[in-house]
């Protein structure tokens, strides 16, 4: 019998000694990770919360390492994140643009490379399934994004233009880097064997938003949670996983259009499924034998 596990991390603020006397005020992140626990509980799944001040390094890092041992071939893991998204510059040339890609947890930053590592832990034929309502910006800046905030209610998607970004501000990261600088390096020196591996597991990606794009907090949910929530309209939704981002997409306005990506083994079956279902069809055969 399959089993599937979720991991919710969601941070409405972090710790200003950590982030050069910022705090990263946010409002509806922690709401996120309630409302995707509630998806996750309701078909099935062991779930487990890291909420802000909860939500560190160490604890993360100790939570999806914990998933890889326990899962086996044909479990689940759904991980959803809430909070800021920054990049730091790429020192072992595994990015092409030359940035790395952060998740801001309350007491320091955790590197994409460093998720791909954990990925690469996983057991063969373990699905994953990475939800991520936080920014990944290099391209844009913030002011534009913020000029052209009522494109939300242009576009129907909220009644009233709310934006928050969910980017860590360039200063903030600028010196946030400067001052970790030894501990960015030795993260990316000590992964850099890892992001050259592709994990054996399936890793599938639905983010917030493209990587030159920013993400919008909320007064309930955050923007692509709160499409996502409308799209899975308390499980009546019944397609695949394509046509799940698909349809959050179009709900979505042009500044933020969620990603689909696969890192892994390519797994079509996976894709094909109902969104958040714990059964494959290789384990539903082996339980009815």
């Amino acid at each position: 019998m399959s089993h599937g596990l979720s991991l919710h991390i969601a941070l409405n603020s972090v710790d200003p000694n950590s982030y050069e006397g910022w705090d990263g005020t946010l409002v509806a992140c922690e709401n996120d990770a309630d409302s995707m626990q509630k998806i996750a509980l309701s078909v099935g799944y062991q779930t487990q919360q890291l909420l802000t001040r909860k939500a560190t390094r160490s604890a993360v890092i100790d939570a999806i390492s914990k998933a890889a041992r326990e899962l086996k071939k044909d479990d689940i893991f759904l991980l959803t994140y809430s909070g800021h998204g920054g990049q730091v510059p790429d020192t072992n040339g595994d990015e092409p643009d030359g940035k790395d890609e952060t998740w801001v947890l309350y007491d320091g930053e955790l590197i994409d490379d460093e998720l791909h590592k954990l990925y690469t832990q996983f057991k063969p034929g373990v699905r994953i399934l990475v939800l991520s309502d936080s920014c990944h910006s290099g391209t844009v800046t913030r002011e534009m994004y913020e000029r052209t905030a009522p494109i939300e209610a242009e576009f129907g998607v909220r009644s009233h233009p709310v934006f928050r970004s969910k980017l860590i501000p360039r200063e903030v990261q600028r010196k946030v880097v400067e001052h970790n600088q030894r501990m960015f390096d030795d993260i990316q020196n000590d992964t850099k064997a890892a992001v050259k591996r592709s994990p054996e597991a399936t890793v599938l990606l639905i983010s917030g938003c493209q990587d030159n794009q920013l993400s919008s907090d909320g007064d309930v949910n955050g923007l692509f949670t709160e499409t996502l929530l409308k799209v899975w309209n308390s499980g009546t939704f019944k397609q695949d996983y394509r046509y799940f981002q698909r349809a959050i997409k179009r709900h979505m306005p042009p500044s933020q259009q969620p990603n689909y990506f696969i890192v892994g083994v390519a797994n079509k079956p996976f894709e094909r499924q109902r969104p958040f279902t714990i059964t494959t069809a290789s384990a539903a055969e082996k339980s009815a034998a």
